[in-house]
């Protein structure tokens, strides 16, 4: 724990001893085809501290239980873990209540539950749902397959060559028959922020809910879902520094409390007869059957980490990071970053003239650099800019401008293979 103890009693202003920081994640020491691991591709995931593993390590060892039914002293144990780990992602997105905050695989199932339970008991033939142009698959197809089945039309808000969001064309399609809005607050491929807050007040001008894909933003700025007025709001615990397999989803009560179950069985039923069942209340309601108590328990220990640091400070340098790498690869000659917005987070998808994304994926990997290169879950928005992939760099705190410098000698080398 040294090193967040001495970040958290560092003043709040002050820069990130990023040395400090990397001590404490394990994988960062590992060497990649006999080179220094530079990692790159944190918007696929992000690596773990040593302070979240411990977490997961003395669950299985000290408290391996099941949670809620259990009378005996693991199971009061590792229900209090749990429902604390609630209490915590309920104080990182300052929701009103913890019963707002809903355990899931990750943002994915967070779409689908609300397009399954939200969904297919509101929408009705010609109704709409609207999206942005730039949003991942699984903030599509979730809603694509839920118009398909109800007779309903899913509507696209156009982005511009920068990536920005188009808000007057974006109002122009908020219109009487739609029910949902559905946005990115941060673009996986594109690094652009949303001005999600004035989407909601747009929307909300004529009582449409608004679910937000927080699954970008999560880990790179600090969340709050009152302050933002949405309707839904979902993160995964694997892009945050926690455990794969483990999400949220937070609803306004009202809403959740008037929504079907997803999943049925296990802690989700009060009672059960053959002629009737009664369901929970929310949250359990929404979380069938034995969740994910240890990813749940390893999310909080995340969100812990990552507030004991601040998530300003996190901001702050990832922003440097940001504008030091896009100065260092625009210098490159041949190369177009993909992507301008001037609101942006910490993520560079770029091409190289005659080179395509996967040659450049594989020659860096030969240096020991980790960048993701392909469509990104983001195909539409491969289209848009005429490009069949991109190779993208995404960074997290623990990044430093030495390893934006050895991806660009990376770059380097990959046009020299191909001269």
């Amino acid at each position: 724990m040294q090193a967040m103890t001495h970040l958290r009693h560092t003043d709040a202003g002050s820069a990130l001893d990023v040395e400090a920081v990397r001590r404490d994640f394990p994988i960062l020491k590992k060497k990649v085809r006999g080179k220094p691991l530079v990692y790159l591709d944190n918007a696929a995931t992000t690596q773990k501290p040593q302070q979240m593993l411990d977490a997961l390590t003395r669950f299985y060892v000290d408290t391996c239980a099941n949670i809620h039914r259990g009378l005996h002293q693991l199971s009061e144990h590792a229900t209090r873990e749990y429902e604390e780990a609630r209490e915590k992602v309920r104080r990182f997105l300052n929701a009103p209540e913890a019963r707002e905050i809903i355990f899931v695989r990750g943002a994915t199932e967070a779409v689908n539950l609300v397009a399954h339970s939200w969904g297919r008991g509101t929408l009705q033939p010609g109704d709409e749902v609207l999206i942005t142009g730039m949003e991942h698959h699984a903030n599509i197809v979730p809603w694509q397959v839920l118009c398909q089945e109800k007779g309903a039309k899913l509507r696209v808000a156009p982005i511009s060559d920068a990536g920005e969001l188009l808000l007057e064309e974006f109002e122009k399609r908020l219109g009487p028959r739609t029910r949902l809005v559905a946005v990115a607050h941060v673009s996986n491929a594109l690094g652009t922020v949303n001005p999600v807050r004035r989407i909601v007040e747009m929307a909300h001008r004529q009582k449409t809910p608004v679910f937000v894909d927080g699954a970008q933003a999560a880990p790179h700025t600090r969340i709050d879902v009152q302050a933002l007025d949405c309707d839904f709001y979902a993160f995964s615990g694997h892009k945050l520094y926690g455990p794969t397999g483990v999400g949220v989803l937070y609803g306004k009560a009202g809403l959740l409390e008037r929504m079907p179950p997803y999943q049925c069985g296990g802690d989700m039923i009060r009672s059960v007869t053959f002629e009737e069942t009664i369901f929970n209340t929310i949250p359990y309601k929404f979380e069938a059957g034995t969740p994910n108590i240890a990813g749940a328990i390893g999310l909080g220990a995340a969100i812990d980490y990552v507030e004991g640091i601040g998530l300003e400070r996190i901001a702050a340098h990832e922003h440097d990071l940001l504008a030091y790498a896009t100065r260092r690869l625009a210098e490159i000659p041949g190369l177009r970053i993909i992507g301008t917005a001037p609101e942006k987070a910490a993520v560079i998808s770029f091409v190289l003239d005659g080179i395509h994304a996967h040659d450049i994926g594989t020659i860096l990997d030969r240096e020991g650099i980790a960048v993701r290169a392909g469509h990104h879950c983001a195909q539409p928005v491969m289209a848009r800019f005429g490009v069949p992939a991109t190779t993208r760099a995404s960074f997290a705190f623990y990044n430093t401008r030495q390893e934006v410098d050895a991806l660009v000698a990376g770059i380097h080398k990959v046009q020299e293979v191909f001269r």
